[in-house]
């Protein structure tokens, strides 16, 4: 079994995991959260999200948080920008990153964003090449790789075809994702392995939700294959606002848990971020969706 002896966590609870929160969040445990998430050695902590709080009113506030936070160095923290409007106010919150999204699934592209894939990447081709030319880096998301809560299983070649025009427009990395949960470890290697034959393996990115309790099986899958880079949210906060029955986001802890027993290096402190997922999940009201979360915090009281 060849695996990376290294991997890294991209955090994506303050963006991802919040935006499907039922209640509003306070700005400044938004702050206090990200901020706790660097500190515990996460080097990548997505902080918010420039689209229209119309649409995902937990994102309001992203500018302020932005510009709240005490940046710590060597950490980054992107943005999700959906348009030119987005890629204004996120210049002006001083962001370095910022993530556009696109979908392998035609009908989930006009249920989330209002218009197919093809107009989509044409929306967002301005963004990407005006984010560049300020030397900004830019990521990529592609939502329902392994199944759409509208059209059922998706294509891994469709899914290569998304992943390759976006890499071709200049995001630097690919991040794959299971929008529904409903991949399996051997279909999920299907399609990292059919999307690598057109983007490097070391420019993709692994984002699972954990539905059907597939998650870290999937992500081991995928870990043999070549990937080294794994989006995780801390305590598995998450879900989709345009994607009903969509669980949380694969557990941050969960993942450090189960990268630790396998002797690969993430940088991150466990014991931390356990601590941050049972404090978020406070504050939010919520039952704390990481396994590894859970038996620590009960271990911590035994």
């Amino acid at each position: 079994m060849s695996l990376p002896g290294r991997v890294k966590i991209i955090e994506v609870g303050p963006r991802d995991g919040l935006q499907n929160e039922p209640q509003p969040i306070p700005t400044a445990a938004k702050i206090e959260l990200v901020e706790r998430l660097a500190e515990a050695g996460l080097p990548v902590v997505e902080a918010g999200s420039f689209v229209s709080p119309k649409w995902v009113p937990q994102m309001a506030g992203s500018a302020e948080v932005l510009t709240g936070i005490r940046r710590r160095p060597g950490v980054t923290y992107p943005v999700l920008v959906p348009n030119e409007k987005g890629l204004d106010a996120a210049l002006a919150a001083g962001v370095t990153e910022i993530a556009v999204f696109g979908a392998a699934s035609e009908t989930f592209s006009r249920k989330n964003i209002n218009c197919g894939i093809e107009e989509s990447i044409e929306r967002f081709r301005p963004v990407v090449e005006r984010a560049l030319a300020q030397r900004l880096r830019v990521r990529g998301y592609v939502s329902c790789v392994l199944g759409c809560p509208y059209e059922g299983e998706i294509a891994p070649g469709k899914v290569a075809e998304v992943a390759g025009r976006m890499f071709r427009l200049g995001c630097y990395e690919i991040s794959l994702g299971d929008t529904i949960g409903v991949g399996t470890p051997g279909k999920a290697r299907v399609i990292l392995e059919t999307v690598a034959a057109t983007v490097p393996m070391g420019c993709l990115a692994i984002h699972f939700h954990d539905t059907y309790g597939q998650a870290l099986a999937n992500i081991l899958a995928c870990l043999e294959a070549g990937v080294a880079v794994v989006d995780s949210s801390v305590a598995g906060l998450g879900g989709c606002p345009y994607a009903k029955g969509a669980s949380g986001n694969v557990a941050t802890e969960d993942v450090l848990y189960m990268l630790d027993g396998l002797g690969i290096e993430t940088g991150v402190n466990l014991a931390a971020v356990a601590g941050i997922g049972a404090w978020i999940s406070s504050v939010l009201g919520r039952a704390n969706a990481s396994k590894v979360g859970q038996a620590m915090r009960a271990a911590s009281r035994a």
